[in-house]
């Protein structure tokens, strides 16, 4: 993982140590020569600032460089972001299933599992069983506890980013404004008696999308990824920053009224999850007899090749066509990208219809339409992007030298 792009810290005599450890992180300046050009601060110092990183662990010296000078000499020694000072622990949970992982601060996945977590169990008991995941997890990695720097967590609802408490979510009964941050933070230090961690709570979708625009595609301006499984929710990266609108709810398409009658799980009726979704998808083949409960058995059927399982996919697939045709045309991306349950040809054949058939041409002609290539990992990928961008962010970067004493 690479820094934010874009920010080019503070000049001169303000420019701290952490816009300098952005610097090196985002690939904008990583020799010493290269961050006094980048903040017009003098070579003394650089060096004094660079220092308290190296002492903090989080700078290490790389390999010689170009020469710098048309005269020749000794080659510029790189500065590197060390990602192996502490790990990061990530979870996505869904509707029924949850995975977890511990990364390094680079994206590095160094343990993982996946398994039944029913999120209706409410949050005191998926939170706690959570916890217990990542303290197997630790040491399965070979890493202590202590060495957590922040826990990083994907959920299936709207979520107000400044709490990290979900507002009203549609599928998580129970969990409507309860204080996930604490619990999760608790429940780490109980199971494993390491001290508080930060935690950082966001929609599944938001993370799976920074976890794909990130890895997959940096230079793309405006990224869109559906996720269609239990539920329908979108996540938006512009400039490289998450879009969650002023509390958490941009990307909630799956509540955009149809023209349909069938009651949603919100309690409206209408809404394009309620006829689109892995869960509508499913609830209409066990109607017809075939056996379906949910959108991971959608997602067997089609792997199957099941001919009704894949209709219905192209059918559903249509449908959001429809209702993307509008969020194209108004943001304007260039990377479209469909992941979950029903990310597959029949859905994505259905959606192309509609898409290029309803949206215009000036908005799709520079448009990818692709499924997503990190797969499940995605938002836990995102979940430990989020972390690490947010604790070492140039403002808390300085906080933190100071509590190490550095």
């Amino acid at each position: 993982m690479t820094g934010r792009p874009g920010r080019t810290g503070r000049g001169g005599s303000q420019a701290g140590a952490g816009d300098l450890l952005e610097l090196v992180r985002n690939g904008r300046a990583v020799t010493r020569g290269a961050l006094q050009q980048a903040t017009g601060l003098s070579r003394a110092t650089v060096g004094q600032r660079l220092d308290r990183l190296f002492r903090a662990g989080w700078l290490r010296e790389g390999a010689g460089g170009p020469v710098d000078s048309p005269l020749g000499g000794r080659p510029s020694i790189t500065l590197e972001f060390d990602g192996s000072h502490a790990v990061v622990l990530a979870a996505d949970l869904d509707t029924r299933h949850a995975r977890a992982a511990v990364l390094s601060l680079t994206g590095e996945l160094l343990a993982e599992t996946a398994g039944t977590l029913v999120i209706e169990d409410g949050p005191e008991t998926v939170l706690g069983e959570l916890a217990s995941w990542f303290a197997e997890l630790l040491a399965e990695a070979g890493h202590r506890a202590d060495e957590v720097c922040g826990i990083g967590l994907a959920v299936p609802g709207p979520v107000d980013t400044g709490t990290g408490r979900v507002v009203q979510p549609p599928i998580m009964p129970g969990w409507d404004g309860y204080d996930i941050r604490g619990r999760l933070s608790r429940a780490f230090t109980e199971r494993t008696g390491a001290g508080a961690v930060p935690v950082l709570v966001d929609n599944d979708a938001n993370l799976m999308a920074y976890g794909e625009q990130r890895t997959g595609h940096p230079d793309c301006t405006a990224f869109v990824l559906v996720k269609v499984s239990t539920g329908i929710g979108a996540g938006v990266v512009v400039d490289g920053s998450i879009y969650r609108g002023v509390d958490g709810g941009a990307g909630d398409i799956g509540h955009i009224r149809v023209d349909a009658d069938a009651l949603c799980r919100c309690g409206s009726y209408g809404c394009l999850a309620a006829v689109a979704s892995g869960g509508a998808v499913a609830r209409r083949l066990a109607a017809a007899g075939v056996p379906a409960s949910s959108g991971s058995d959608v997602r067997d059927l089609l792997a199957a090749g099941h001919p009704e399982a894949a209709a219905l996919a192209r059918e559903a697939g249509r449908r959001v066509g429809d209702v993307l045709a509008t969020v194209v045309t108004l943001l304007n991306p260039g990377v479209l990208m469909i992941a979950g349950d029903l990310a597959g040809t029949p859905f994505l054949t259905g959606l192309r219809e509609l898409l290029y058939q309803r949206a215009l041409p000036r908005s799709t002609a520079h448009l990818d339409v692709l499924t997503s290539r990190l797969g499940e990992r995605a938002g836990l990928i995102g979940a430990g992007a989020l972390v690490v961008e947010h604790l070492y962010a140039p403002e808390r970067v300085e906080e933190r030298l100071r509590a190490l004493g550095v």
